[in-house]
């Protein structure tokens, strides 16, 4: 969600240019995409190609294979675009042979780069009605009947509107979120503010920057409907995956709520004490990449490694 990836993408670019492809780095064959474990890997990206798309992703021309036919839509969070947000995903999902895709929605318009590299802003009923229509030209180049969705924070609840009340309910298969936001954010005082905002009868679309932001309070309109009548639909299977260290949503099990037989949550540091990811990081853990993998393809499984993930980028130190 990433009220604070905000800063950090505008803050941070120029010390992370240099050395973020190093360590964790994939295989070195020349079919092999680099895979770096890093969250912010793919900001070099978009520096040196702004508004464009990470290698391995956005190929409209790319055919679904037969062990995996849904195309994945990668899902940014506030403040995020397609390439700032997945430079760990978009190669490594390629890699594995799926045709991958990820839009840029919800920056505010009118503006020139790098603004339109900070996604996440707008109105999140707009994004997903954004979201719906990247879906639909997907369906349309790639021929397949349904979709995979990851997401990352805001990007995980996007998504669920457009499921639940813009027809794409029968689009999705299989829906992975990562540091989900099901029940919004109470950083910084927003379970506070934002109710005060709303009490003055301040509508979101009212609010300056980041609209978003004022949707991301847990009792908004829009969170409100994301929950009404649960939050899972039976012809979805969802994982989610959390993390112990989350700041932006405390405590960090109400990123989770219980489901039934189609929902898997999962807590990154269960079993492996050393990952210390956090809301951000948790996009560049090499173990919740591999929880991720295993859901987009739960008939072929494979083993989850532990390793030492710093916060904020969930690289190996």
């Amino acid at each position: 969600m990433g009220h604070r990836g905000i800063a950090v993408t505008l803050t941070a670019v120029a010390a992370l240019v240099v050395g973020l492809l190093g360590p964790g780095s994939g295989p070195a064959r020349a079919d092999v995409l680099p895979v770096a474990y890093d969250f912010f890997s793919g900001i070099p990206a978009e520096l040196t190609n702004p508004g464009g798309s990470l290698p391995g992703s956005n190929d409209f021309g790319c055919e679904p294979s037969a062990r995996h036919p849904n195309p994945v839509i990668l899902m940014h969070g506030t403040g995020g675009s397609q390439q700032t947000n997945w430079g760990t995903y978009a190669p490594l999902l390629a890699n594995e042979g799926y045709c991958v895709f990820a839009p840029t929605y919800g920056a505010i318009p009118g503006l020139p780069w790098p603004f339109t590299a900070v996604g996440g802003m707008g109105l999140m009923t707009d994004s997903a009605r954004q979201f719906g229509a990247f879906v639909d030209a997907v369906l349309r180049a790639t021929g397949a009947e349904r979709v995979d969705v990851v997401g990352h924070s805001q990007g995980t609840i996007v998504p669920a509107y457009y499921a639940k009340y813009l027809g794409g309910q029968d689009k999705i298969e299989n829906y992975v979120s990562l540091a989900p936001a099901w029940r919004g954010t109470t950083l910084a005082g927003t379970d506070v503010i934002l109710p005060l905002v709303r009490r003055l009868g301040i509508p979101a679309d009212r609010i300056p920057l980041c609209q978003a932001c004022a949707e991301l309070d847990p009792d908004s309109p829009f969170l409100q409907k994301v929950r009404e009548g649960g939050y899972y639909l039976p012809t979805i299977r969802y994982t989610n995956i959390g993390t112990r260290y989350d700041e932006l949503v405390v405590p960090y099990w109400a990123s989770m709520p219980p489901g039934g037989a189609n929902v898997r949550n999962i807590v990154v540091q269960d079993g492996c004490p050393s990952d210390y990811t956090e809301h951000a990081g948790i996009a560049g853990s090499r173990r919740a990449a591999h929880f991720v993998l295993n859901a987009l393809d739960p008939g072929n499984p494979r083993p989850v490694p532990c390793d030492r993930a710093a916060p904020l980028s969930g690289s190996p130190f």
